[in-house]
């Protein structure tokens, strides 16, 4: 498939929307150079589009597969896995204590785009061990730190998230795995995790598992939960994995896509030889898990970002390409036809919407860790946008990307397919779109009494220019105070139409922020073009939206549930 890293928009929005010179001015993250920022992008470019990229189709044909002996990734990928490896692109965000760059979680954030844009199924892969980096930094102890972060930070052992078992999805207080004291402070583990993403694979010597479990007379719901690492093998007297740990590989997931992505069902301790480590305090685990989950559920809301630049390349080259009808007596492609143009010009919008959303909430992550009290509020309102809306962005973005191919967009060897199939589960995982508009409601607009949402909405009325965007803003700031009283029932049901609303809100403010500063260059006149799009044809949509915002759960619920 088509691909080239979208270096100079990756860029644009690291110093427009990130802020990134802000950040490196700090002791924390000077190494950030304008140098180092522009190796990293065109390193990262080169090797997804000589490493990942070609093999994409063959992870979606080939797929990996389940064998008594453990999962086997397709041809080339265990090759591909330790050049990312060697070439150190694990390591770019993660601390420098333990062999990482420590650059910000920003430029990380553009080195994954990159990745899975080139190869949305393998990415997830450094995903996933990115977030159980992050929960061992924040919660593990000193032994565990040193014992599996550096090789972590390389991608030599890979991470996993086990959450969730077949009676327990959302309802994670409902998981019945169980940790046994072994009475030398480990622990003995057993039960069933599903839906675990690269839960076995043979391209790294270690998988470090983060399981979610409950210890003996642990109260009830997720104040009983505990974290545990559980590596697939254990380490020896120097450190080096040694026996296994009886954890095992039941099947895996014959998934609508995502097929380079081994979605497995594990069962731990089937000879009651699993043995884990606790990771914090007891019953501090959903603290812990969190962690990852916040970093996941940004990285998902990436995910987002890939498959619409992804999704949009392979349509302009695809309209470019493809003769059919004519224009002033002449064939032409069909890039020229307005309905085209029009769907490519929504592509191209949403995609900027997308990145300029989701790198605004990376810059959050850089400037909370700096101990910026602001940024970890805003941090908190804008994560459920950035993943909530980004990936229902990628999920239109491929849609569309389909319709222009047309009947050839249908069939499978085309590719535009497999977009499309692989952004489905986007709005599923790490927390389903409508848990995070939930949340939006639940808890993100009470943040520190209102302050956060407030802050977020003056920030956005401060800047903005456009008249449609002010008047936007000004509806989000009226449903949310009214939502901010509302009973539960009334929130949830206005939960979706309102985080449409805000997400649209906030990237509308930055895709007009990347419009006023471009340069008077054939890119900036492009990022201009594109932006007015934005502003002109798809913020005013949201408008539309305001009636359910502000309708009583009344309408839904006029129909019993037997009645459906």
């Amino acid at each position: 498939m088509p691909f080239t890293a979208p270096t100079a928009e990756q860029r644009f929005a690291l110093d427009h929307v990130v802020r990134l010179g802000e950040l490196a001015a700090t002791e924390r993250y000077a190494a950030a150079s304008d140098d180092v920022i522009d190796a990293v992008l065109e390193g990262a470019g080169q090797f997804a589009a000589g490493e990942w990229a070609p093999l994409a189709r063959a992870g979606d044909t080939v797929g990996a597969k389940w064998t008594p002996e453990g999962v086997v990734m397709p041809a080339g990928y265990p090759e591909a896995y330790r050049a990312f490896v060697e070439g150190g692109w694990g390591t770019i965000g993660a601390p420098e204590a333990f062999g990482g760059q420590g650059l910000p979680f920003a430029i990380q954030t553009a080195v994954l785009e990159t990745l899975g844009t080139a190869n949305m199924g393998f990415a997830l892969c450094p995903i996933l061990t990115v977030g159980a980096i992050e929960a061992l930094t924040h919660h593990g102890s000193p032994e565990q730190q040193v014992a599996y972060l550096p090789r972590l930070t390389t991608g030599e052992w890979t991470g996993t998230m086990n959450l969730t078992e077949p009676q327990a999805g959302s309802d994670v207080g409902a998981l019945k795995s169980m940790a046994t004291p072994r009475g030398d402070g480990s622990w003995s583990i057993k039960g069933t995790k599903i839906f675990i993403s690269f839960g076995d694979h043979d391209m790294a010597d270690n998988i470090v598992h983060l399981v979610l479990a409950r210890t003996a007379d642990a109260p009830a719901g997720t104040r009983g939960i505990s974290l545990f690492l559980v590596p697939k093998f254990r380490l020896d007297a120097e450190g080096n994995p040694g026996a296994f740990n009886d954890v095992r590989v039941v099947s895996i997931e014959h998934k609508m896509g995502l097929h380079a992505s081994p979605t497995c069902v594990l069962s731990f301790g089937d000879n009651d030889d699993c043995i884990g480590h606790l990771i914090g305090a007891e019953h501090g685990g959903m603290r812990a898990m969190f962690t990852m989950m916040n970093n996941a559920r940004l990285n998902v809301g990436l995910q987002g970002v890939q498959v619409a630049e992804a999704a949009t390349q392979k349509a302009v080259d695809y309209a470019r390409e493809r003769i059919q009808g004519t224009r002033d007596g002449q064939p032409t492609a069909i890039i020229e036809h307005p309905d085209v143009r029009r769907m490519l010009m929504r592509m191209k919008a949403q995609t900027l919407a997308a990145r300029a959303l989701v790198y605004y909430a990376a810059g959050q992550v850089d400037r909370a860790g700096l101990g910026d009290a602001a940024a970890k509020d805003r941090l908190e309102m804008v994560t459920p946008l950035a993943k909530a809306h980004a990936t229902d962005l990628g999920n239109e973005v491929a849609s569309l990307g389909v319709q222009i191919h047309g009947g050839m967009g249908f069939i499978e060897e085309t590719g535009a397919a497999q977009y499309f199939r692989e952004a489905r589960i986007t709005p599923i995982y790490e927390g389903t779109n409508g848990i995070q508009a939930a949340d939006l409601v639940g808890r993100k607009l009470a943040l520190s009494n209102g302050a956060a949402f407030a802050a977020l909405i003056a920030d956005i009325r401060a800047e903005a220019q456009d008249a449609g965007l002010i008047a936007l803003v000004d509806a989000c700031e009226r449903v949310g105070r009214r939502l901010q009283t509302a009973d539960a029932d009334d929130r949830l049901a206005a939960s979706y139409p309102f985080l449409n609303m805000l997400s649209i809100a906030t990237a509308g403010w930055l895709v007009e922020r990347l419009a006023r500063e471009s340069a008077d260059d054939a890119p900036g006149e492009t990022r201009r073009a594109i932006a007015a799009f934005y502003l002109d044809q798809v913020l005013p949509e949201a408008m539309g939206q305001v009636a359910a915002a502000e309708a009583d759960a009344t309408g839904l619920y006029r129909l019993s549930a037997d009645a459906f």
